[in-house]
């Protein structure tokens, strides 16, 4: 489980393809502290174990993870390039305080950014999603955005055939995780609120 508190932006460092499997070689500092084989982390939302880690001298390291076909295919891990930034953040521990919202690091699909609106001090940026996860975001509940836990400031129609909705960034988040630098057009992981998922799943049971 993940709160959605990016705790560092992280690189990858290197891709290797293996057909229907990748091997993602990330370069981080914070989040290799206390690492050991098999823990979780969440790289841009997506839940991936630790499989090797090589610290260096100062601090840094990189650390290898294992990405399926599934994983490839269902979030934007499947186009990421050698350099890109990602978002980074531990699995959450029991003493860990719940700053942003249960996550579970399942992508639910790729959203993709539509416009960004600068304020004086923030910025609001709308996010196109797929159609089947519309119904599940509703205005002031939270979404994670490539692993940002993140409050709904505004949604699309329920009919609206291209769905979105707002949220609003803060200099904080603008700064220290990804989303300050996502362009019109990019890619980004979403995850839904899974309670919202369980409701739907429970009351067609019902009827």
């Amino acid at each position: 489980m993940f709160t959605g508190i990016v705790e560092e932006v992280g690189t990858l460092a290197a891709r290797e393809d293996r057909g229907d499997s990748a091997v993602l070689s990330i370069r981080a500092r914070t989040v290799l502290t206390d690492v050991a084989l098999g823990d979780s982390i969440a790289v841009n939302g997506v839940c991936l174990t630790v499989t090797g880690v090589q610290p260096d001298a100062d601090g840094t390291g990189v650390w290898t993870t294992d990405v399926m076909a599934e994983t490839l295919r269902r979030s934007s891990l499947g186009a990421v390039t050698d350099g890109a930034p990602v978002n980074l953040e531990r699995a959450v521990s029991p003493h860990t305080r719940l700053g942003g919202h249960l996550m579970q690091g399942h992508v639910d699909g790729v959203g993709r950014i539509v416009s960004r609106t600068p304020g004086e001090h923030w910025e609001v940026v709308r996010i196109g999603l797929p159609t089947d996860l519309g119904r599940y975001v509703v205005e002031k509940g939270s979404i994670a955005v490539d692993g940002v836990s993140l409050t709904v400031s505004a949604v699309s129609a329920v009919t609206d055939p291209e769905p979105w909705f707002e949220v609003s960034l803060i200099p904080t988040t603008l700064r220290e995780t990804t989303l300050g630098a996502r362009a019109p057009g990019e890619p980004v992981n979403l995850e839904v609120d899974v309670i919202a998922k369980y409701v739907e799943r429970l009351l067609g049971a019902r009827r």
